[in-house]
């Protein structure tokens, strides 16, 4: 059995060529670059105005009120492309080029017009409301850095640095087989005698694709071994992780792993001491992955959090660090003694602090819905009261 710190450790060192591919702006959300973002083109291209206002040069102001002939107008998009004569000025708009020779904007609210005249009457500042050339980045700078996560934000950056086209990892594929002779499709489990709805695999399938896998197929197993090892030989054939759950326990009809054996299933590890999840299982056949999960709905549930958005960040050339971003936080409840085991209890946010849920069974489902957070405990570390800090880690 091996330490949850040591586990993620064997995930981090996994040696996984990874595929990578091109996609638009328009496709990048949520895939991991490959390959760094560098600037086509500087922002601003030219100095720019940040403000609506008249550009002035400052030799015109030293004497005020000035009275200055407007003699044009510069928009984004559409700029004044003449030096300023003594004596004149543009009208200006916020995000419209500054002409060359201008050394500030005066906003229009401290600026009276009067026909073709803007008269200043007061010292405007020392704000010059320019965005300097440049300024946010100039052509060829590194915006992005390989292994970001391609958010809302960065991909206003990639596409303000006059890029089209990303390098990013390619999606692991993944499928999800839910084994065991109880479980019924949703909906159908109440005419069946004995069956419970089959729940897992959504939660599972839900929480890959959010981490920026392709779920490619789901199925349920009932618990015969021939049936099973002939399904999971399928799966392989495009499918390069594969997420089982339930049948790791060492009952009569547990056959997670024995129906890999025939394709030469190396075991990375086979149990975790922690609770819930103790039978949570990684292993290798060929270059491909499964990774065993529980089948109760929280056990299987936490493991997922804990080991599988892990796994998917290696897969996509993330950093684990970023999924597993622990942070301490005060608890709003108070917490026993914990057993040998280290402990991820379920609890939720209440005025920034941890209230740990009251019902941790792991078969829990309504629960499993209120939890936010998972609280980290050590193997026999003592009672924690309220106040006291843990780490916590989002759910």
């Amino acid at each position: 059995m091996i330490g949850f710190d040591e586990a993620i450790e064997v995930i981090r060192s996994l040696s996984i060529a990874r595929r990578v591919e091109t996609v638009s702006l328009a496709q990048a959300a949520g895939r991991v670059l490959a390959e760094p973002v560098r600037a086509l083109i500087a922002s601003p291209r030219s100095d720019a105005s940040s403000m609506d206002g008249y550009a002035v040069r400052d030799a015109d102001l030293k004497h005020l009120p000035a009275r200055l002939r407007v003699v044009g107008s510069s928009y984004a998009g559409a700029g004044w492309n003449h030096p300023l004569e003594p004596g004149t000025c543009i009208r200006i708009f916020t995000g419209a080029p500054v002409p060359q020779n201008a050394d500030r904007v005066v906003i229009q609210e401290i600026v009276r017009a009067i026909g073709d005249e803007a008269i200043i009457e007061h010292d405007p500042g020392a704000a010059r409301f320019v965005r300097m050339a440049g300024s946010d980045f100039d052509a060829g700078d590194e915006l992005l850095s390989a292994g970001r996560l391609l958010d809302a934000r960065a991909l206003v950056a990639a596409a303000g640095a006059d890029v089209a086209t990303l390098k990013v990892h390619g999606r692991p594929r993944i499928r999800i087989l839910g084994t065991g002779d109880e479980l019924a499709e949703p909906g159908t489990a109440r005419d069946i005698a004995d069956a419970i709805p089959e729940s897992v695999t959504f939660g599972v399938a839900a929480m890959a694709e959010q981490a920026g896998a392709s779920v490619i197929g789901v199925a349920r197993l009932r618990d015969e071994l021939v049936s099973m090892q002939a399904e999971a030989q399928a799966a392989f054939a495009d499918a390069e992780v594969l997420v089982v759950t339930g049948g790791a326990s060492v009952g009569e009809k547990d056959y997670a792993k024995a129906m890999f054996e025939p394709l030469g299933l190396e075991l990375l590890f086979s149990k975790a001491a922690i609770k819930p999840g103790k039978p949570v299982w990684l292993g290798r056949v060929g270059d491909r992955l499964v990774l065993g999960l529980p089948g109760n709905p929280t056990s299987a549930m936490v493991t997922a959090r804990l080991f599988l958005l892990p796994l998917l960040a290696v897969l996509t050339g993330r950093s684990v660090h970023e999924v597993l971003n622990w942070r301490t936080m005060p608890l709003a409840s108070p917490l026993g003694p914990c057993g040998d085991r280290e402990t991820f209890h379920r609890a939720r946010l209440q005025s920034h602090a941890a209230e740990i849920l009251t019902f941790q069974d792991s078969s829990a489902q309504h629960a499993l819905a209120s939890a936010d957070l998972l609280v980290r405990q050590a193997a026999n570390a003592g009672a924690v009261g309220v106040g006291d800090t843990l780490e916590v880690l989002d759910f």
